[in-house]
């Protein structure tokens, strides 16, 4: 149909198969590999773009698409996006950045987070690669205590932090977080107001922080230095917010216990190798610091959901039902 709008999807956002489908059903839709073969031709014709984490959707790519009406990305943060730049041209932005009652449906982040807490400190990769080398042995592989027994610090206690201050009291747990931006209410765990006390009163640290300017290393070598040596680190926010550097100083020192992260800092930079990444070196010979790779919202029914989402949201506006900036 030609008065349809023209999208341009990128093939590495992976959609699921029934929301290419809508999407393909409503738009005339062009794919594309990556950004990297943007041309500018491809971009002069579309009226909307997908916008993939990695890949820096700035002014300069809004100047190349003269009838871009709309940016769309399933990503709960737009921190890839020139969001003034947008503002300036009147262009769209469908995200889930601001849909906080969606968002406080899915849950597999927090989920995976305490996941990682529970495999850390049980260590059951490690068990299950010493089963498959023959070797049964429990008193090898004894947790340092029951979750009970521990105390757990949440640094950001919005929507994926209060969940997993829940996990964690609902096992036990003593709960504690530090958000400047959440007041202490009856509902919440026991607030705590400086980081460096949290950091000194945990046994377990969860990062639920976006990544910005004021959170870049918010965990830097200083902050290691406050945590109990028999500490442990759970990140699953974004790589940028620890010091890498710091943390593998720790880890190699035993001023850390452990960690459990599923994100690296670079990881969204084109021609990042997770082979070459230091953290996976160390990984490679060490059995306190436990790495996924990217996957804690990772399941079937929130990459439909979210990726619905998002195309719902651009499907009205093109069908001129809403005009809501994001």
């Amino acid at each position: 149909m030609a008065d349809r709008a023209r999208v341009l999807y990128y093939g590495l956002l992976a959609y699921q198969p029934d929301n290419l489908e809508l999407l393909k059903s409503e738009f005339d839709v062009i794919e594309l590999p990556t950004p990297v073969e943007d041309s500018d031709d491809v971009l002069a014709g579309v009226d909307a773009c997908f916008a993939p984490l990695g890949y820096r959707f700035d002014s300069a790519k809004m100047g190349r698409c003269p009838n871009l009406r709309a940016i769309i990305s399933n990503t709960t943060g737009v921190p890839h996006i020139d969001m003034e730049a947008t503002a300036s041209r009147g262009i769209q932005v469908f995200s889930l950045k601001d849909e906080q009652d969606f968002l406080d449906t899915i849950t597999p982040t927090a989920e995976h987070a305490f996941g990682l807490m529970l495999a850390l400190l049980r260590r059951t990769p490690w068990s299950f690669d010493a089963v498959l080398d023959g070797t049964w042995n429990r008193f090898d592989f004894g947790s340092p205590a029951m979750l009970s027994r521990l105390s757990l610090g949440v640094i950001g206690l919005g929507r994926l932090g209060r969940k997993l201050a829940a996990y964690g009291a609902a096992f036990g747990m003593s709960v504690r977080y530090f958000d400047p931006y959440v007041p202490q209410s009856a509902e919440s765990p026991e607030r705590i107001d400086s980081l460096t006390d949290l950091l000194a009163l945990s046994d377990v640290v969860s990062l639920h922080v976006p990544a910005n300017e004021s959170t870049h290393h918010l965990l830097d070598r200083l902050a290691f230095t406050h945590l109990k040596p028999s500490a442990v680190l759970i990140n699953t926010a974004r790589g940028e917010i620890v010091d890498e550097r710091a943390l593998l100083q720790a880890l190699e020192a035993g001023s850390l216990a452990g960690a459990a992260i599923d994100v690296l800092d670079g990881e969204y930079e084109p021609g990042f190798r997770a082979a070459d990444h230091p953290l996976v070196g160390y990984a490679r010979s060490n059995s306190n610091l436990l790495i996924t790779p990217h996957i804690a919202g990772s399941t079937v029914d929130a990459w439909r959901e979210t990726q619905r989402r998002v195309i719902d949201m651009a499907v009205l506006y093109f069908a001129g039902k809403t005009a809501r900036a994001r």
